[in-house]
């Protein structure tokens, strides 16, 4: 069967999502790339999503139920030594400002209310919500419980996890293997133990009442490899929130 083939040049940011299924042929683009179109199940996840732009004669938005309304803060575009970012290597603002709250929701016979207030710095899970633009600005709707923790400083550590979230410190990845031999950058495994820091008030039963956590501070912890959001403290140290549940052991 005949592969149809296309050059780089060919190809514009604009039209790249009509060819979810792309692929290099042998493995790597030549100059100038060719590719081959491929199943689109194979990149079934690629996509761009676009926030949703309110008209102006729109001048407030009002969350409901337990959704709040955040205002994103904007991607660094510098690093700490003023040296200008590719767009590749921007992440995604995983933090803002509580700009409005919904009413709440009612668990049982008891109105649960938001657990942030409006001013309040938080920091949310990185593919939560809805986003939105308002007034020139990105706004993200998303649910109450998607807020990680609040965090007023610009350090990681001193963020306070909501809900059924923990804060952990990430144990540092060993230097060498069992035999002595010094582990390279790319060699050391990321680990998946490290020391509670904060943990937030806890989960909500069927009655709508809070239940502690039965992890707390000190204690040091395996977890889940692939779960919760990084962060990195203003001294180099590696921190993970996540949630409760995504915690398997409790080590001494």
């Amino acid at each position: 069967m005949a592969t149809s083939q296309l050059t780089a040049s060919s190809i514009s940011a604009r039209s790249l999502a009509s060819f979810e299924g792309l692929r290099p042929l042998n493995g790597k683009f030549g100059s100038p790339a060719a590719v081959s179109l491929v199943s689109h199940r194979s990149f079934r996840g690629l996509f761009v999503k676009a926030a949703t732009t309110v008209a102006p004669k729109y001048t407030s938005i009002k969350p409901l139920g337990d959704r709040v309304l955040v205002k994103i803060h904007s991607v660094e575009e510098k690093t700490g030594g003023g040296i200008l970012l590719p767009t590749t290597a921007q992440t995604k603002p995983q933090g803002g400002e509580v700009v409005a709250v919904g009413e709440g929701k009612t668990i049982g016979k008891t109105k649960v209310g938001i657990s942030v207030q409006t001013g309040a710095e938080v920091v949310y899970s990185k593919y939560a919500g809805t986003e939105v633009e308002f007034n020139g600005t990105k706004h993200l709707i998303l649910k109450d419980d998607d807020i990680v923790g609040i965090l007023e400083t610009d350090d990681a550590k001193d963020l306070k996890p909501l809900n059924d979230r923990v804060l952990i410190k990430v144990a540092e990845a060993e230097q060498k293997t069992a035999g002595g031999l010094l582990l390279t950058e790319a060699s050391k495994e990321k680990p998946s133990i490290g020391e509670v820091i904060a943990v937030g008030p806890g989960t909500l039963d069927e009655e709508g009442n809070k239940k502690p956590l039965s992890i707390s501070p000190g204690s040091t912890v395996l977890y889940s490899k692939y779960a919760g959001n990084d962060f990195k403290g203003k001294d180099g140290s590696e921190y993970i929130a996540l949630r409760a549940s995504d915690v398997i052991a409790i080590l001494s």
